[in-house]
C-alpha cells in the first residue's frame, strides 16, 4: 500500500469571504507528508479564481449553510474511508454540522464561529458581520468586502498596505444568507440552522483551535463552545487550544506551520475509524 493511501484523507472546509486557495499553505504542508488533501470550494466558488467571482458573485446569492454542508457530505460520502476534517470559521461551523451527521474520524475547528445555543457574542464578533446584518433587505445578496473591514477582520496584525495586498490575493463577495442564518441559530438551540447534538455520543473527538488576537472568533467564543460540548454529558473527546498572537488569518499568519502542525498532530492521534 502506498504512503499517500495508507493515510487518513483531509478534507478542508473555508470560511466566509474565502476561497479554497485560503487553505494552500496547510494544504501543500499536509500532502507533503503522505495525505491526500481535498479542499472543496462552497457550491457557487466551486473551483473559481478570485477575480471571477468578484466579476461575477450571482452564483453565492441566496445559497445557505445546510446546502453548502449538503455540499461536503456528498464530497465526502464519496471517499472510501471517512477523512479528518478541518474547518476555519464559518467552515469550523460546517465542521461541526459534518461533525453531527458523523463524517468524520476526527474534526478540527479553526477558531470556528459557534453553533446553535452558544451565546457568546463579542464586540468585535457583531462588528465584524455589521456590513452584512445591517442591511436585513440584503439577505440573499453578495456583498463584497471592504479592504477597511478585510483589514478589521483579517490583517488587524499587519499595516493597512499590508493587508490590502492580501485583500487582492484572497478576499471574496459574502454568502449573506450564511451570516444572517449563524447568528439566528444563536438563541435557537433546538431548531436553529446551525443545531448539533452537543451530547452526542458517538461523535469522533474535535478540536477547537482559537487565536488569542482574532477578532472575528475571539477566543471568547471558542472557549463557551467547548464548554457546550462539555458540559453535555457526552464522553466524546472535545479540547481546546489556543495560540498566541494569531489573528483570523491563522492558516496563513507567519508561524502557519506551528498551528497545522499541532492540528494535524492531534487529528491522527484522535482519529477514530
Amino acid at each position: 500500500m502506498s504512503t499517500q493511501s495508507s493515510k487518513t484523507p483531509i478534507v478542508l472546509v473555508h470560511g466566509l469571504w474565502m476561497t479554497p486557495k485560503s487553505w494552500d499553505t496547510w494544504a501543500e504542508h499536509f500532502r507533503a507528508q503522505g495525505h491526500e488533501v481535498i479542499v472543496p470550494g462552497w457550491p457557487g466558488i466551486d473551483d473559481r479564481s478570485v477575480a471571477d467571482i468578484r466579476s461575477n458573485p450571482e452564483p453565492l446569492k441566496g445559497v445557505g449553510l445546510r446546502q453548502i454542508a449538503d455540499h461536503y457530505e456528498a464530497i465526502i460520502r464519496a471517499l472510501p474511508v471517512k477523512p479528518i476534517i478541518m474547518g476555519h470559521s464559518f467552515g469550523g461551523v460546517l465542521t461541526q454540522m459534518l461533525a453531527d451527521r458523523g463524517l468524520g474520524a476526527a474534526y478540527v475547528g479553526v477558531e470556528p464561529g459557534q453553533t446553535a445555543g452558544v451565546v457568546s457574542l463579542p464586540l468585535s464578533t457583531l462588528w465584524t458581520g455589521f456590513p452584512i446584518l445591517s442591511n436585513p433587505f440584503g439577505k440573499n445578496g453578495a456583498k463584497p468586502l471592504s479592504k477597511r473591514h478585510f483589514h478589521f477582520t483579517f490583517g488587524n496584525d499587519l499595516s493597512r498596505a499590508e493587508s490590502d495586498k492580501l485583500w487582492e490575493q484572497y478576499a471574496v463577495n459574502s454568502y449573506n444568507r450564511v451570516f444572517f442564518e449563524g447568528v439566528s441559530s444563536v438563541l435557537n438551540e433546538k431548531s436553529g440552522v446551525t443545531k448539533v447534538d452537543y451530547a452526542r455520543p458517538d461523535r469522533a473527538p474535535l478540536l477547537v483551535i482559537v487565536g488569542e488576537i482574532d477578532h472575528v472568533v475571539p477566543p471568547a467564543i471558542g472557549k463557551a463552545l467547548v464548554a457546550k460540548y462539555q458540559k453535555s454529558g457526552s464522553p466524546a473527546v472535545v479540547e481546546l487550544k489556543q495560540f498566541p498572537g494569531r489573528t483570523h488569518r491563522i492558516v496563513s499568519q507567519d508561524g502557519w506551520q506551528e498551528v497545522a502542525d499541532y492540528a494535524l498532530d492531534w487529528a491522527v492521534s484522535h482519529t477514530r475509524p
